[in-house]
């Protein structure tokens, strides 16, 4: 009860202000995404009220905001266009399922394995795509516009100067608002990126056929949504874990972005995760608690429905200028000013995860590259841990050694190396008790220096294994299988 207590009205003031916030700079985005997705906005604000309301509830992050996503979106063209809007919807609830399952197997707590520098160019990319999705409403505008955005700016970064009861972005959106009614400006408001929702959405199942191919039309779409949106909502998770200097259950996050894609195509909205632009505004704002999350969908929804003609003349300078705010705070700078005194191996991860996201938009790929190479780079280190040493002996013909370090497939080749075979030895002992043997290849070059030696002539003794070890070795490996000794741990 206590928890909970806290989850939700620690600081209620501080949750609906930053909420507010939120609810009005998703407008926007929901209405680009589903341009983007090529459906009616409709489709991307009923999605974003849906997902956010219901991951206030069933969310593992409290303060995350969840919503339509771009990185979501367009993975959805395709299905769009050759099937129509019933088919996304249906591919939507199966994601939904995939992720329900995913979370029920619990696996979303191996996002840890995800490495440092695999975030901060998670991090990196995700700041610089904001920025450059700013973009489109800066080329070719007129003075005026750049003008409003020069002042939003100072008002965010000015305002908390004299307070910061109130959310300086909040402030820079209603003043910048105000002025722009007063004066006339001809500048984009939101009223120019297409026409709101008038009605509250209603349950609705999807009007596809319940066939096998159905299926297979929509399974590789909804597991390709299912992956993108647990690999950014779990990412955005660890970041605002950072931020706020506080856990969150990744498996709970993991079930609940899935009950909430089941539930937003039954109300007319497509699949959606975690929006990392919108979380930072979210906790910058102030906002820890469960309650800014719901807030942000249910005040989006009075927005669309009841104040859609103020709304829609918010000039789209000031969110800009939001998004900017969160793009410059989203970037990792110390990332840049430390890459000397970083280690090689981890700046190329980082680099490579940013370049790989900003050139591809895609966020899935940047990431399972940069964690495809910490892992490259880490074998190759881990490799090199093994040591084989020679320990001096006064008998003749006996050759004892003692090997530490993890034997696997990427140090197979330098323990094997190791060894010298020459002379020849009546009798070689090889002590495992300070290592560890860990897979197939590793069972295989123990084979392979025992072999060499009993070429030799030599009576050959492996001890020091433990019991798992040992089982291994009698299961896949060659040598024991001619009575070779294998002597367990004490």
């Amino acid at each position: 009860m206590a928890s909970a207590r806290q989850q939700w009205l620690a600081n209620p003031r501080r949750d609906l202000l930053a909420g507010t916030v939120v609810a009005l700079a998703l407008i926007p985005e929901a209405i680009a995404f589903s341009i983007i997705a090529g459906v009616d906005p409709a489709v991307g604000l009923y999605a974003s009220f849906v997902i956010a309301v219901t991951i206030a509830f069933v969310g593992g992050r409290p303060a995350m905001i969840s919503a339509a996503t771009g990185a979501m979106a367009l993975l959805m063209v395709t299905l769009v266009r050759d099937h129509g809007l019933e088919y996304l919807f249906a591919a939507s609830i199966l994601c939904g399922v995939f992720q329900i399952i995913i979370g029920l197997l619990k696996l979303g707590r191996y996002i840890r394995f995800v490495s440092r520098s695999v975030m901060t160019g998670f991090v990196n990319s995700l700041a610089i795509l904001i920025f450059l999705a700013q973009m489109p409403e800066l080329i070719g505008a007129n003075w005026q516009t750049f003008a409003l955005v020069g002042a939003a700016l100072a008002i965010i970064y000015g305002f908390p100067r004299l307070t910061k009861a109130v959310p300086s972005p909040l402030v820079a959106i209603v003043l910048i608002s105000g002025f722009v009614m007063m004066t006339g400006l001809d500048v984009r408001t939101v009223g120019d990126m297409g026409q709101m929702p008038s009605s509250l959405p209603i349950f609705h199942l999807p009007a596809v056929p319940l066939t096998w191919e159905t299926f297979a039309i929509i399974a590789p779409v909804s597991a390709t949504l299912a992956f993108v949106g647990l690999l950014e909502s779990l990412l955005t998770a660890n970041l605002i874990d950072d931020l706020t200097d506080t856990p969150s259950d990744k498996d709970r996050e993991t079930r609940g972005q899935g009950i909430a894609n089941i539930l937003s195509p039954l109300f007319g909205g497509m699949a959606g995760c975690a929006m990392i632009g919108q979380s930072i505004i979210n906790v910058t704002s102030g906002a820890r608690g469960r309650l800014s999350t719901l807030w942000a969908g249910l005040f989006l929804l009075f927005l669309i429905l009841v104040l859609q003609d103020w709304v829609a003349r918010i000039p789209m300078a000031a969110l800009v200028a939001v998004m900017i705010m969160v793009s410059i705070g989203t970037f990792d700078w110390g990332s840049v000013l430390k890459l000397r005194s970083t280690p090689f191996q981890s700046s190329i991860v980082m680099i490579a995860t940013t370049a790989t996201v900003v050139a591809t938009h895609d966020l899935s790929k940047g990431v399972v590259l940069g964690v495809i190479l910490s892992a490259v780079f880490f074998m190759r280190k881990v490799g090199k841990t093994v040591v084989v040493e020679e320990i001096e002996t006064p008998e003749d013909g006996v050759l004892r050694y003692r090997v530490s370090g993890q034997l696997f497939f990427a140090s197979a080749d330098v323990f094997a190396a190791a060894f010298e075979h020459h002379g020849s030895p009546r009798r070689v002992e090889i002590d495992m008790t300070d290592a560890h043997l860990w897979d197939l290849t590793g069972v295989a070059a123990v084979d392979k220096v025992v072999f060499r030696y009993r070429k030799q002539g030599a009576e050959v003794e492996v001890i020091g294994m433990n019991a798992d070890e040992q089982t291994l070795v009698e299961r896949v490996g060659r040598h024991d299988k001619s009575h070779l000794p294998i002597g367990l741990s004490h």
